[in-house]
């Protein structure tokens, strides 16, 4: 087993119970001073308290086992506004805010995220020029099709 799926392993079982689960998990400079990067997200969201906890936690079971002999640096946090969304899971926490959906065939959508489940997303499109209280069209998006998704920041 490698270090990044023995590290997986001790996140899933920290984390066994709560909401949060796990976006990506990294390993690098492994022969040098390894970097072991998580990266959480919430069903209702994270906090910086919650990621001190489960570092301190996971930095306990990486002593306790003798994972990495050498200095490492450790960090746990939660995916940053300019991270794309990466689980199905992620787009539940994210209804009703605007999206930018990179698809795979090289187009680009822009909308309100309506609906998400396991297998699509519905994105309520931006138009231009639209009426006012006219409904704006919805895209039905499967998640296979999608490369990347960013979420908008509005400051309104």
């Amino acid at each position: 087993m490698t270090l990044q799926e023995e590290i997986t392993r001790l996140v899933e079982a920290v984390l066994e119970g709560t909401s949060f689960f796990i976006v990506d998990v990294t390993v690098t400079g492994q022969h040098s001073r390894p970097k072991i990067a998580v990266s959480l997200d919430g069903d209702e969201g994270i906090t910086i308290d919650d990621c001190a906890k489960v570092s301190r936690e996971l930095g306990n079971q990486i002593e306790q086992k003798d994972l990495v002999p050498l200095a490492y640096t450790l960090e746990v946090s939660s995916p940053g506004l300019g991270q794309p969304l990466k689980l199905p899971r992620q787009y539940t926490r994210h209804l009703g805010r605007n999206l930018k959906v990179h698809l795979r065939d090289g187009n680009l959508r822009t909308g309100r995220l309506a609906a998400a489940n396991e297998r699509e997303i519905t994105l309520e499109e931006a138009v231009k020029g639209k009426k006012k209280g006219e409904a704006p069209p919805a895209v039905i998006i499967p998640l296979e099709e999608i490369d990347k998704t960013f979420v908008l920041v509005s400051f309104n």
